[in-house]
């Protein structure tokens, strides 16, 4: 399966190139990461996330605008993660068919929410970040052209299925994750499976007989 594609528009904020500098990135957004689970996204503030990661706020506004910037930031790193973790576990499948894909698809986003859980404060509630919402939307519109294509070569799609279909899916099931982990960092799993028999059965309807019985890799 191919990688899913990166957003086409650069990111703003400084990048940084040292190892030492990527390391203090990386511990503003831990730092970043532990105070929105523990005190949430409306209290957490730049000095605070400096404070908590033992840097000067001066060094944290050298790669990032503001609060609103560090939690886009973790966002972004959270759905990389999300992408690797799905490319890691389809991967493994024996049997391709659009149940297995589904399935394994929606249950490596849900392992990396649980791994992640400041992505469930940040991204599945709330939502109040307005830039955080549209790379999000950005990310499914990816998730879905990489699925479309994967689905399309590997047999499992019959000719009817387009790319906009497989969008609506991949909507769906970002608004069934939404729901399951509204109240709780586990996720509801009857939701959640719930959710991919949903997802499952549309896309079914649009599938080749092969991707119905299963694909032998």
């Amino acid at each position: 399966m191919p990688p899913v594609r990166t957003s086409d528009s650069p990111p703003k904020r400084r990048v940084p190139r040292q190892e030492r500098s990527r390391r203090r990135v990386e511990g503003l957004l831990d730092a970043a990461a532990r105070l929105v689970v523990e005190q949430g996204v409306e209290s957490l503030s730049t000095r605070d996330i400096a404070q908590a990661a033992g840097a000067p706020v001066a060094s944290l506004y050298q790669y990032f605008a503001d609060k609103e910037d560090v939690l886009l930031a973790l966002a972004q790193r959270d759905m990389d993660e999300m992408d690797a973790q799905v490319l890691e576990d389809l991967g493994k499948l024996d049997v391709l068919s659009v149940s297995s894909v589904v399935r394994t698809t929606m249950l490596a986003f849900v392992a990396v929410y649980h791994r992640r859980r400041a992505f469930v404060e940040i991204y599945l509630r709330g939502r109040t970040n307005a830039a955080v919402h549209q790379f999000g939307r950005e990310h499914n519109a990816r998730v879905a052209e990489t699925l479309f294509a994967f689905a399309r070569d590997t047999g499992l799609a019959g000719p009817d299925l387009t790319q906009q279909m497989t969008l609506m899916a991949v909507e769906v099931g970002d608004r069934v994750f939404q729901l399951a982990f509204e109240h709780d960092f586990e996720g509801d799993p009857v939701l959640i499976e719930e959710g991919i028999t949903m997802v499952t059965a549309y896309l079914e309807r649009h599938a080749t007989a092969a991707g119905l019985a299963g694909i032998p890799r």
